[in-house]
């Protein structure tokens, strides 16, 4: 990223919108806008493997199921630039005993999320890095989110959850082992 051109854009954006960059409060909010687009969008150019060690693992008692439940994430909306904010549910079958160490999860939930784009994406993103990683028998993976774009402007409506999921494999043909997932993260309401 260049930070430069951010905070000059940013010292553009004030002028533009009426105001003073100069003026004592916002003399440092070039900086501190372009080091915070530096971290929300830090997958911008990298691949999943240049975030972490995804060091896949083989196990013998294979386990029914891996979830890792009520993870936060929080991204960047690509068609206004404003927060959305939330929790994946995230969970595979493993295949031949293949699994991947459980902190890596979150680590692939923040990969998917730290640049601008769609929670629908969001979603989808984690599904096809763990399905390159693993091969698993199953995934499935459910996000619920706030969008500030939703609740800041346009309908102005705040505590609006958005709901997205994903399953594949036997998370797909299996009622019992998805209505599982399902249950297990039911209770993960934001209550922001």
């Amino acid at each position: 990223m260049d930070q430069k051109a951010v905070e000059q854009a940013v010292k553009q954006l004030l002028l533009a919108i009426g105001d003073d960059p100069q003026r004592p409060g916002l003399v440092e909010t070039p900086q501190r806008v372009a080091k915070m687009y530096a971290e929300l969008s830090s997958s911008i150019g990298h691949r999943p493997e240049d975030v972490a060690n995804y060091k896949v693992f083989h196990v013998d008692d294979v386990p029914r199921m891996v979830s890792v439940e009520h993870i936060p994430f929080y991204s960047l909306c690509e068609h206004h630039l404003l927060p959305f904010f939330g929790e994946a549910n995230v969970a595979y079958v493993p295949r031949d005993g293949r699994v991947i160490g459980l902190s890596k999860i979150p680590r692939l939930v923040d990969f998917a999320a730290k640049r601008p784009g769609m929670q629908e994406r969001v979603t989808t993103d984690i599904v096809n890095e763990l399905q390159r990683l693993l091969t698993p028998r199953g995934i499935a993976v459910t996000i619920t989110a706030r969008h500030l774009c939703m609740e800041m402007r346009g309908i102005n409506k705040r505590g609006q959850d958005t709901y997205t999921s994903r399953f594949t494999g036997v998370f797909e043909t299996d009622d019992a082992l998805r209505r599982e997932f399902l249950m297990k993260n039911e209770h993960g309401q934001i209550n922001l």
